[in-house]
């Protein structure tokens, strides 16, 4: 089980993926959203805001629900973001779970 310090740095990591791969995309500047991620077996919620790529003020403190919401468990996490866990798989065997709007999702797509 991955730590709430390597989750985090995973998070941040895959921030700055995102802003490295993506950021001059249309889908990149026009997705400005909350964003939360579960990681039930650390029992934590981590949220900030997507936009422009980069996913800013990350924090566990309380939060509204978030417009896009993704859950994973602590090594899925840390797997995805690191390449050794394809997301697509990963979402259609139900190891990730993502809930945000349609248009959000084809946006994300994009992104990840």
């Amino acid at each position: 089980m991955a730590t709430v310090e390597q989750c985090r740095a995973a998070i941040e990591s895959l921030s700055a993926q995102m802003q490295r791969e993506q950021g001059g995309s249309r889908a990149a500047a026009g997705l400005d959203r909350t964003i939360s991620v579960t990681v039930p077996d650390l029992d934590v919620v981590f949220s900030g805001r997507l936009h422009e790529a980069r996913i800013d003020g990350l924090t566990t403190d309380p939060a509204p629900k978030a417009q896009i919401r993704l859950r994973a468990a602590s090594d899925d996490l840390v797997a995805l973001v690191n390449g050794e866990l394809p997301f697509a798989s990963a979402w259609s065997s139900g190891r990730v779970k993502v809930e945000a709007s349609i248009g959000d999702l084809f946006k994300l797509r994009s992104l990840l």
